[in-house]
């Protein structure tokens, strides 16, 4: 018995004179939603600026305007945009693709990107304590 294992005659594996074919794996598909529907509504973030600002800076295989069939970018409605990849894509890419268009913008200083669960950034504002009801108290 051990010299048939020896052999190449292993159970489950492939035997002599065969040939290992591997499965076709499915096309994965890396969704991402970038919710910026609260500062649009306030009129103070542009979602068709920054869908354009994805389009012109999004890097695949290490250059800019590659996007192809790799990376499609749209807008859904009110504030929100879906970026879908059909290959490996980073969402910590996209968080700070957003902060640079903010400081670009120069909204950093009052809106922040904030991951609500995988694949989905949300832009919201600062949490501002209003300090001037604890001078008056004084």
């Amino acid at each position: 018995m051990a010299a048939a294992t020896k052999a190449g005659n292993v159970k489950g594996g492939a035997k002599k004179g065969q040939k290992i074919t591997k499965k076709a794996s499915p096309i994965e598909l890396f969704p991402f939603i970038i919710n910026a529907s609260q500062p649009a509504n306030d009129k103070i973030f542009d979602v068709t600026a920054f869908e354009k600002f994805l389009h012109d800076r999004i890097k695949v295989d290490g250059r800019t305007g590659n996007l192809g069939d790799t990376v499609q970018i749209s807008q859904q409605g009110d504030g929100k945009i879906e970026v879908v990849a059909h290959q490996e894509f980073s969402g910590r890419y996209l968080k700070y693709l957003t902060k640079k268009f903010l400081k670009k913008q120069q909204l950093r200083d009052w809106l922040r990107v904030v991951s609500t669960s995988k694949g989905v950034y949300e832009l919201r504002f600062f949490n501002v304590v209003n300090d001037e009801a604890d001078e008056d108290d004084e």
